[in-house]
């Protein structure tokens, strides 16, 4: 029976090594996925600063004013005045005849009737 003991021993202490192994291998794999993916995220917060600063370059004013002088015939671009604004109820907005339907009663629940209010 001793002998029965040393051998499920020696098998669970086997079993155990087994599953610490495959636990730390697994444990490395994964150190080393995140590892490669703040490597990836650092590499692409620098491509993102290198295109921001490429954007801040290409929209500078003084840029900007060049390439709307050489392409002023082509683009007929004219500065802002106060006259060309605006007020919201000049603007003719179309009526879709389907979304304003106030021939069908509407219920609301849960409202308070008017003359019970404050």
């Amino acid at each position: 029976m001793r002998g029965f003991f040393y051998v499920l021993a020696g098998v669970v202490v086997i079993g155990l090594a087994y599953w610490a192994y495959y636990q730390n291998f697994q444990t490395q794999q994964a150190i080393r996925k995140a590892e490669h993916l703040q490597r990836e995220i650092a590499s692409m917060r620098g491509s993102l600063a290198v295109l921001r600063a490429e954007w801040s370059y290409l929209n500078r004013p003084d840029r900007l004013r060049e390439l709307s002088e050489l392409n002023f015939d082509r683009l007929g671009l004219f500065p802002l005045r106060p006259e060309q604004f605006g007020r919201i109820d000049q603007v003719a907005f179309p009526v879709d005849p389907d979304l304003l339907d106030y021939t069908t009663p509407v219920e609301v629940i849960g409202t308070i009737p008017q003359e019970e209010r404050p």
